[in-house]
C-alpha cells in the first residue's frame, strides 16, 4: 500500500479515477502543500508519548448517489501472511437521498498490514432484511458496525445496532432499536448472520444499541459492552448505560448491566465508548451540545459525567458527533472532531480528525499534544473506529460521508482512510 502523499497526481488517478472502488491511495484533487505535517514527525515533553503518524487509503467509494461510512476494522492474530494478523475491514453504504439510510455492509481485509487490500464486496450475511412490526412489514439494517479480536474464545466479534425504517426507506421515531452481533470465520473470510442480543425488559430497551461504541474484553471472557436507550416516556432523550454480557458459543448474552446516565439536553447521551487505563475505567459520551467524560472503577459504575475541555479549562469543543479512545500502556488519548478549526463549511465541524493526549486524572485533553489524524477536505469524517494492530501500531479508520450534496468541492471523494499510529515505545496493554 502505497502512502497516502506519495501519489498525489499520479498516472493512475486518470487511469482508475471513475472506477466505483478505487484500490490505491490516490487523491489527485489536494495540495501536499495544504496537508497537515503528520508524517515522520514525533513529539515530546516529559510527559508526553512519543509516536509517528502516516496515512494510506485503501479504497474509495463515491458515484454522485452512494458512499461508504462507518469504516471499522478488527484483527484476526496469525491469519495473514507469515504470522501477521489478518485485519478486515467492514463499511456501511450510505444512500445519499436521505439521512443514515444504510442500504448493505460491504467487507475487505489485508494480509501484509495495508500493502495489499482486497476488493469491497458486499457481505450478504450483514445484508437489511425485512421483519413484521406492529403488523407492518419493514426493512431492518445492521449498522454502526465495530469488529473486535475477542481473545477469550480467540473470535472476530462485531457488535453494533439496528436501524428500522418506514416501508419506503425513512428512519421514523418511536422505532426499536437493538444491538446486533456477528462473528468471522477467518476460514471461510465470511461473517455469520447478524443476531440481536436479548435485553431482560423488552418494553424498557425497545429502542437500545450498541451502535458506534468501542467495548472492553475481561480477562474472564466477559464483555463490557456501553449502549445507549430510550426509555419509555423519554421522548428522543436517550440514556446511556455499560452492559457486562458473557459471549460463548458464538452468542451473545446479557449478564447485568450499571448505573443509568442522562442529562436533560437535546437527544441526551449518546454512542458510549469505554476503555481501562491505570486502573479506571473512562467513558466518553455523546451529546448534542457537547462531548462528556467520566470515569469509574468497576466498568459499570461511573460518576456524574462533565464537559470534555482542554487542560487550559476552554471548552473542547466537540459537539453532537462520537469520540473514542486510543489506548496506550503509557498514556490515554481522544480522537475526536471540534468548532474553531477553519471547518465551519462542514457538517457539524466533523473534520479534521484530530487525536490528543488525555488527563486521566483531570479528565481534559492536553491542548498542546492535538495533531491532526485525517485532514478535512469538505466531508464529515465523525464516524470512525480504532484498531489495536499490534504492540507498535494503533490505527484510526474512517471514510468521507459525502453529505451533504456538493462536498466535494472542497477536494473529498469518499476516500477511506487508514491513519497509522506508530508508537515510540511498544504498547505493553497489546494482547492476543
Amino acid at each position: 500500500m502505497e502512502n497516502y502523499y506519495e501519489l498525489k497526481n499520479s498516472p493512475l488517478e486518470n487511469k482508475y479515477g471513475r472506477r466505483k472502488f478505487l484500490k490505491t491511495s490516490i487523491v489527485g484533487s489536494i495540495s501536499v502543500l495544504c496537508m497537515p505535517p503528520i508524517s515522520n514527525v514525533f513529539y515530546s515533553s516529559a510527559d508526553r508519548i512519543k509516536f509517528d503518524l502516516s496515512l494510506d487509503s485503501p479504497t474509495r467509494y463515491f458515484d454522485g448517489d452512494n458512499c461508504f461510512v462507518h469504516a471499522r476494522s478488527g484483527i484476526v492474530p496469525g491469519a495473514g501472511e507469515n504470522g501477521l494478523p489478518r485485519i478486515v475491514m467492514t463499511m456501511n453504504t450510505q444512500d445519499l437521498s436521505g439521512s443514515d439510510v444504510f442500504r448493505g455492509v460491504y467487507g475487505m481485509h489485508t494480509d501484509d498490514l495495508g500493502k495489499h487490500w482486497t476488493t469491497p464486496s458486499e457481505v450478504k450475511n450483514l445484508a437489511p432484511h425485512y421483519e413484521i412490526i406492529n403488523g407492518e412489514r419493514r426493512p431492518a439494517a445492521l449498522s454502526d458496525f465495530s469488529p473486535k479480536w475477542h481473545k477469550s474464545s480467540k473470535a472476530l466479534l462485531g457488535t453494533g445496532h439496528t436501524v428500522v425504517y418506514t416501508q419506503d426507506w425513512k428512519v421514523r421515531n418511536p422505532r426499536p432499536r437493538n444491538t446486533s452481533y456477528s462473528v468471522y470465520s477467518p476460514d471461510s473470510g465470511i461473517w455469520s448472520a447478524w443476531q440481536k442480543l436479548e435485553m431482560p425488559d423488552p418494553e424498557k430497551f425497545y429502542d437500545c444499541g450498541s451502535g458506534s461504541v468501542q467495548r472492553y474484553d475481561l480477562r474472564d471472557g466477559t464483555i463490557l459492552l456501553p449502549v445507549s436507550f430510550r426509555p419509555p416516556g423519554s421522548g428522543i432523550i436517550s440514556t446511556v448505560t455499560v452492559i457486562r454480557c458473557a459471549f460463548y458459543r458464538k452468542k451473545l448474552v446479557y449478564i447485568e448491566h450499571g448505573n443509568e446516565m442522562n442529562i436533560n439536553v437535546p437527544r441526551g447521551f449518546g454512542e458510549p465508548s469505554l476503555t481501562f487505563f491505570s486502573g479506571k475505567y473512562f467513558l466518553t459520551l455523546r451529546n448534542d451540545q457537547q462531548g462528556y467524560v467520566t470515569k469509574g472503577s468497576d466498568g459499570l459504575h461511573f460518576d456524574e459525567p462533565r464537559v470534555w475541555t482542554f487542560d487550559d479549562g476552554e471548552e473542547l469543543g466537540n459537539y453532537n458527533t462520537q469520540q473514542h479512545w486510543v489506548t496506550h500502556s503509557d498514556g490515554l488519548f481522544l480522537v475526536y472532531t471540534r468548532r474553531g478549526a477553519g471547518n465551519d463549511h462542514v457538517f457539524r465541524h466533523r473534520a479534521p480528525l484530530f487525536m490528543a493526549q488525555a488527563d486521566p486524572d483531570k479528565l481534559c485533553v492536553i491542548r498542546d499534544t492535538e495533531r491532526i489524524l485525517v485532514p478535512e477536505r469538505g466531508a464529515r469524517l465523525g464516524n470512525f473506529g480504532v484498531t489495536d494492530i499490534n504492540a507498535d501500531e494503533t490505527w484510526v479508520t474512517v471514510s468521507e460521508w459525502m453529505q451533504p450534496r456538493g462536498v466535494e468541492k472542497y477536494g473529498s471523494d469518499g476516500t477511506v482512510f487508514v491513519a497509522r499510529i506508530h508508537w515510540a515505545t511498544p504498547n505493553r496493554i497489546f494482547q492476543i
